[in-house]
């Protein structure tokens, strides 16, 4: 049979990883497909030293890959935003299958290219842009097909994760970790998207879009980072029992579809608690299945490649087949997808970790109980740290119950207009993850 030709737009990390993975396994991936695979036209600005590219065309012009006529699958791996659109839709238009790792891409856009590639009867396959090797996206799509899928919640971005688990192993702080977590690789030299919750938002906006076949709705993703958490917080949190992650949290309610990513303090009994440094999990749970994990490296060379290769490897065993007879881009089929509307944050529901700074006299915490009581929140935990000086500042720390945020925001305004509080009271919701 005659092999199919992939070209590779992108020799970066992932893409040199995803070269080396087809080269080194051929033999095993042809097995597996039942074509042989091979990369014919690499699409980059520089030559790479150090890969075999004998018997390969290389262009400057990552736009004569998708415009080649032999080239049967683009591989996009070169990152960004407009000129990675402009690329995919060339291939697209060209009638090729496009596989990518481009998780901003396919968040923003991926409503745009799924519409032009299900016209023009072509694949989009994007298992890489999600937990880099966890096979979660084909999980989801495939695996949880007889499901309803009740929530997921992951620790989805590797950097925050390493950031959070060194703050709490070694009593680091913040801006500590981070300036490591660069020397590392882990971080870019612009942190935005790792540390302010950017990236993982996009990631969970593909995740619950395949859960719950809803549009990708990126713009409608709640995203608050971890710039904010203090060293006293994951401290606070362990004397608690409980564990500050960096989640994105997908939940299905009465009233629509909570998306969300923040941190939250989670038991340190769970699971996802116990995923430390650059690792990801994700936890999906389904109405017939139950609560299910996968663990595994969320990014880097070949892990990602390895998500890459296994997409080329679905759309080569998919070519013969008829458009209609493939799997949804977003597991339901186009025209069936909800328009169920995405909650605002205030509609959330969570336990909350509450710290404050207030005077150390008689009477203050009744004011706040009188406060939390009005807005019907429990207390479930409390901790007060002894004042540096008599009468002075006290460290006040409140674990509540479930409330609405909404409440919640109301009564910290209140607290906050207290006399006897200084300062902006710290806020980190709860997950139980049940």
């Amino acid at each position: 049979m005659k092999p199919v030709n992939v070209g590779i737009c992108g020799l970066g990390t992932v893409g040199g990883g995803t070269l080396n993975v087809l080269i080194r396994n051929a033999d095993e991936i042809s097995r597996r497909a039942g074509r042989d695979i091979l990369v014919s036209h690499i699409g980059m600005r520089n030559y790479k030293e150090g890969y075999d590219l004998s018997g390969v065309k290389v262009s400057a012009d990552i736009f004569e890959v998708a415009k080649n006529p032999d080239v049967d699958v683009l591989v996009e791996l070169i990152g960004g935003y407009e000129v990675a659109l402009e690329l995919v839709m060339t291939a697209i238009d060209h009638g090729k299958h496009v596989v990518t790792a481009n998780k901003a891409l396919i968040a923003e856009h991926g409503n745009e290219i799924f519409a032009a590639a299900h016209k023009k009867g072509v694949m989009i396959a994007f298992e890489a842009a999600v937990a880099g090797g966890i096979p979660i996206i084909k999980a989801i799509r495939e695996g949880f097909s007889g499901n309803q899928i009740n929530w997921l919640a992951g620790i989805i971005n590797g950097t925050g994760n390493f950031i959070l688990t060194e703050m709490r192993d070694k009593g680091r702080a913040f801006d500590d970790v981070l300036k490591e977590a660069q020397q590392l690789g882990y971080a870019e030299a612009d942190p935005t998207f790792d540390v302010e919750g950017i990236d993982a938002a996009q990631k969970l906006c593909i995740l619950s879009s395949i859960a719950f076949g809803i549009p990708l709705q990126f713009d409608r993703v709640y995203t608050q980072g971890i710039s904010d958490i203090t060293q006293k917080d994951v401290k606070y949190a362990e004397e608690l029992g409980y564990r500050i992650k960096h989640l994105g949290i997908a939940r299905r309610r009465n009233g629509g579809i909570e998306l969300r990513v923040h941190p939250a303090l989670i038991h340190k009994d769970q699971l996802l608690a116990n995923v430390n440094g650059v690792m990801n999990a994700v936890m999906v749970h389904g109405d017939a299945v139950g609560p299910t994990l996968y663990y595994g490296a969320g990014a880097g060379s070949e892990p990602t490649a390895s998500a890459v290769v296994a997409d080329i490897v679905d759309v080569v065993r998919s070519l013969a087949s008829s458009s209609d007879s493939r799997v949804p881009h977003l597991a339901f089929q186009p025209d069936k997808l909800s328009d169920v509307s995405i909650l605002p944050i205030d509609e959330t529901e969570c336990g909350y970790y509450l710290r404050m700074e207030v005077l150390d006299q008689p009477g203050v915490m009744a004011k706040i109980a009188q406060i939390l009581g009005e807005k019907d929140i429990s207390i479930e935990a409390i901790i007060q740290k002894e004042p540096q000086i008599e009468g002075g500042e006290v460290s006040l720390i409140l674990l509540t119950r479930k409330v609405l945020e909404k409440k919640m925001n109301s009564a910290i305004d209140a607290i906050e207009s207290l006399d006897s509080t200084w300062g902006k009271v710290m806020k980190i919701r709860v997950e139980y993850l049940k």
